[in-house]
């Protein structure tokens, strides 16, 4: 029989809606049955594409017995981390600072008025090696609930709880820093983070320590920035590269590498990048795709370039719904082949016998050979643990494509023709397999992601070119999405996701901030100003509804939520860079185009409030350290007045985007009825007009610009100062 989550949009609750448990969402009414019946709630939080959570799900929520000690003695409560991650965020940092670690499921145990006083990750449903199992927790807090002495302890600790974790108030407002103290914090905290990702490198296949091994996109854009501030041909420069090439090469090289279908899985359980957790998010195609975007912009090496388009081609493909956005992930379970049971990877693996199915002879030998397979399985037993890749094979190349070319006497053009072939072929093969399940759940924040990779892949791999392409139209169609779909009609606030409609969740900072990001890279990529006009309202409603301004910097979550015992900051950049980080960056990024002291002043404010956590700890923060080098960097603005599509602003255009030189923003007027709009804006823009009927580029620095120039290599030329 379904419980109440049968009327959930989430597919994450929506997997509980069977469950003898009886769950609840988080909402009042909940809360305020928790309050009359002076019961503790138990919260769970996961996600649909978590293997743990499935496993906890399996394991204890299918358990009649240990569901009805859950229905006699408990609220519980289900919440999905991807719809709500200001809930997630609290009782994650609780949990970690108790237990030293974090992770899903999150399972905690909360006083009737939501604050936490005992908590944890994943529980088995048996007492083991001295650890209590999940049931033997039901009953003594249960029965310490139901001590009145007990139960004051609970409630005292939980009060204790939200006191420490709350972060302690200014003493009186923060002010940026000066251009010069700025400069100084940012050349000692480059130069420690810089250290520490050295010292961390892993040389035999790139990343930073051991495992279990993530792909951490903001850690490789830092190093790459370290790269540009060192100089082309420097040694550290060059250094940082290496880094960032051997990485990317090794994450290509390796299993966490989707060879059939193109993308990434989450992370790797060994150092090696060998054998993958196996679900795929939407934020890390997207991370990785622009970081290999600028490795292919600062080596111009086309393997970058061919990355690229494997993870762009795996979303369009995959994850792209119907009416342009993505889907937040595919799971790491699924269904073996010819039966009932599911196991993690099942979707992605090979056994001998099922590539010799799929592949003529001499092509299952060459993609034995080039991917390492075995006869009795190439994953060792200590990185499965539970037996589910037993006798199967993960994809992953074992020798170079010389190598494999020269040992099939083949040249490396034909090696490589040969091995598309048969991925192709596999790929073929493997959708005939029943696929993982789809969190079709369509999330503001990794959709701005993906924006900005597909509107970056525009201009790098389609050369910005007008007019319909690929990479353009499908970063267009996102933004449209969200607009039609995720901006309420009537409140015009921005919402976090998207299921069967609109959920009833508002926007997060993280969720403004990315669509901003994503929302300024496309304007870049088309110069349509209804995306820059777009961002400059969103990043307005970010500063009203996020904004610190005490304190500086940006809470995760807006104030006038009455459920949340706490407001925080996030002050890491994890899987997703921290809302700050990124707000930061859009706000200068802002102040570039439009020569808004303000928002300058905010960006340097947040900079300033995060200050002791990057000088500190720089490895923690390498997206703010990004945005901090753009704090001290000059601005510099193209200005080119003509006609979008005419024949002489094109070329101006192209020399405006490609000319080496400093980073620069550009900026169209092209007579449109908007331009009324940025003119307004950008009142230094008055008077740029097209000289002599042609396109005319202008070149400002620090908003003083130079004498017109309408010949692209005249343009090129004052770009290369």
């Amino acid at each position: 029989m379904a419980n109440r989550l049968q009327h959930a949009q989430s597919p994450y609750l929506q997997q509980h809606a069977e469950n003898p448990v009886d769950w609840r969402e988080w909402d009042e009414a909940a809360f305020a049955q928790a309050r009359s019946e002076n019961k503790p709630i138990f919260l769970s939080i996961g996600y649909s594409t978590c293997h743990w959570c499935h496993v906890m799900a399996h394991e204890s929520f299918e358990n009649t017995d240990i569901a009805a000690v859950l229905n006699a003695d408990f609220i519980a409560i289900k919440v999905d981390r991807e719809e709500r991650p200001d809930v997630d965020q609290v009782y994650m940092t609780y949990v970690q600072a108790l237990t030293g670690h974090g992770g899903w499921p999150l399972s905690i145990w909360l006083t009737p008025d939501r604050k936490p006083f005992y908590g944890g990750t994943y529980f088995p449903p048996t007492d083991r090696g001295g650890r209590a199992g999940f049931p033997s927790l039901l009953r003594a807090i249960a029965g310490a609930w139901k001590d009145p002495a007990q139960q004051a302890q609970l409630i005292a600790e939980g009060d204790r709880v939200i006191a420490a974790l709350a972060p302690p108030a200014p003493a009186q407002p923060t002010r940026a820093d000066s251009p010069e103290a700025l400069l100084e914090a940012a050349q000692g905290a480059f130069e420690r983070g810089y250290q520490y990702f050295s010292e961390s490198f892993d040389p035999q296949v790139g990343g930073f320590g051991g495992a279990p091994k993530f792909p951490r996109a903001s850690v490789l854009s830092f190093l790459i920035r370290c790269a540009r501030l060192q100089g082309p041909g420097s040694t550290k420069g060059d250094e940082a590269l290496g880094f960032v090439a051997t990485t990317l090469r090794g994450m290509a090289r390796g299993g966490i590498h989707d060879h059939v279908g193109g993308g990434f899985h989450r992370y790797s359980v060994d150092a090696r990048w060998f054998c993958p957790h196996f679900e795929k998010m939407l934020y890390d195609q997207a991370q990785i795709a622009v970081n290999c975007l600028e490795a292919y912009a600062a080596t111009s090496d086309e393997r970058y370039a061919w990355l690229t388009r494997d993870i762009l081609d795996y979303a369009l493909r995959d994850l792209r719904q119907p009416g342009g956005g993505f889907a937040s992930a595919e799971d790491a379970d699924s269904q073996r082949a010819g039966g009932d049971e599911h196991a993690e990877g099942a979707f992605y693996v090979w056994t001998p016998d099922e590539l010799a199915a799929a592949l003529p002879a001499d092509e299952a030998a060459l993609a034995t050979v080039h991917f390492g397979i075995r006869a009795g399985g190439n994953v060792p037993p200590e990185l499965d643990p539970q037996g589910e890749l037993a006798g199967r094979n993960i994809l992953a190349q074992v020798q170079s494509l010389a190598a494999t070319a020269k040992s099939f006497q083949l040249t490396a053009e034909e090696a490589n023709d040969r091995l598309l072939a048969l991925l192709g072929r596999l790929r073929e093969a493997r959708a005939r397999r029943p696929r993982p399940h789809l969190d079709h759940k369509i999330i503001t924040a990794w959709n701005g992601l993906m924006i900005s990779a597909l509107a970056r892949a525009h201009l790098a791999l389609e050369g910005g070119q007008p007019g319909p392409t690929p990479y353009r139209d499908a970063a267009e169609a996102a933004a449209r999405f969200i607009q039609r779909e995720l901006v309420h009609p009537g409140t015009g606030r921005l919402h976090r996701a998207f299921g069967t409609s609109r959920g009833t969740a508002e926007a997060f900072a993280e969720d403004y901030a990315c669509l901003i990001d994503g929302l300024l890279d496309l304007y870049e990529a088309t110069l349509s100003l209804s995306w820059l006009r777009w961002a400059d309202a969103l990043q307005s409603e970010l500063d009203a509804r996020f904004w610190d301004d005490v304190g500086g910097g940006y809470f995760s979550a807006p104030g006038d939520d009455p459920h949340l015992v706490l407001r925080l900051k996030e002050d890491y950049d994890g899987a997703e860079p921290a809302p700050s980080s990124v707000a930061a960056r859009t706000a200068l990024r802002l102040a570039d185009l439009l020569h808004d002291d303000a928002r300058r002043e905010r960006a340097q404010r947040t900079l300033k409030a995060f200050a002791p956590r990057w000088t500190e700890h720089p490895q923690a923060l390498p997206a703010m350290l990004v945005a901090v080098d753009h704090a001290l960097s000059r601005p510099r603005q193209v200005v080119i007045a003509g006609d979008r599509n005419a024949a002489d602003t094109v070329p101006l255009l192209a020399a405006a985007r490609m000319a080496p030189g400093r980073a620069r923003t550009i900026l169209l007027l092209s007579g449109q009825a908007d331009e009324a709009w940025l003119t307004a804006r950008a009142p230094w823009l008055a008077g740029m007009r097209p000289e002599a009927g042609a396109a005319t580029a202008y070149v400002c620095d620090d908003f003083a610009c130079r004498a017109p120039v309408s010949d692209p290599q005249a343009l090129a030329a004052l770009l290369a100062d």
